[in-house]
């Protein structure tokens, strides 16, 4: 009897892991990883102009 016990309380808390896994991952991973993302493309785009120049057609003096 305590055999069934102790699986169902195995699994009660394999799915609290799960969902735990899940909310990490949704509410705090996914976005940092999104902030992350776009912040290094933009560093990386803003090193390139400043050694390249800005965009657009060469000014004509």
């Amino acid at each position: 009897m305590s055999l069934v016990g102790s699986d169902a309380n195995a699994r009660a808390r394999r799915r609290r892991m799960e969902i735990f896994a899940f909310l990490f991952l949704t509410a705090v991973l996914m976005p940092a990883l999104a902030v992350a993302t776009v912040g290094s493309y933009g560093l990386t785009v803003w090193v390139y102009q400043m050694m390249a120049g800005p965009p657009g057609p060469p000014s004509q003096h």
